[in-house]
């Protein structure tokens, strides 16, 4: 007979498992289908702020449409910080998610560090990834988000992940 702690344990096991079955299978319908949507909706911060994103080519572009809940300073409109640091790290994520092979490891942030570089204006920001390096175990991604053009940049970031194995 088992007492309720060890029954406990087992559901918890069971639904961890089935969370990361759902991830995997998420992660892959997005690939296969170059349907981005997919994983945004599966990610409540990406839905929250509207993240949304673009295949163009080998590459892709997400945005960050227009919203007046992101603002941080109304008088000038300025997006807030956190917001545009929020979406630039949600982006390297997603970006890993969808143009590399983890072998069915979960990226998880070790470091994430952003230079604001102009105010984020009251308008879509677009964002735009690169993976500097892929070892086994961490990824290195440099991220760059920009309003009007692509050449003058609101802010930089360097974000480093590990690629954890799923939990069973």
């Amino acid at each position: 007979m088992t007492t309720p702690i060890e029954f406990a344990n087992i559901v918890l096991t069971r639904v961890r498992h089935c969370q990361v079955i759902g991830l995997r299978e998420t992660i892959e319908r997005a690939r296969e289908q170059r349907q981005p949507r997919t994983l945004i909706d599966a990610i409540p911060y990406a839905r929250l702020i509207g993240v949304e994103c673009e295949p163009q080519g080998d590459a892709l572009i997400f945005r960050l449409p227009r919203n007046d809940d992101n603002l941080g300073n109304p008088t000038l409109p300025a997006l807030h910080g956190g917001v545009i640091g929020g979406f630039m790290e949600v982006s390297a994520l997603l970006h890993i998610l969808l143009a590399a092979d983890n072998g069915g490891h979960t990226p998880k942030v070790i470091d994430f560090s952003v230079d604001y570089l102009r105010p984020g204006r009251h308008r879509d920001t677009y964002a735009q990834c690169e993976i500097l390096r892929k070892g086994r175990n961490i990824v290195n991604v440099a991220v760059r988000a920009w309003q009007t053009r692509h050449t003058e940049p609101i802010a930089t970031a360097r974000a480093h992940f590990l690629l954890a194995p799923p939990k069973t």
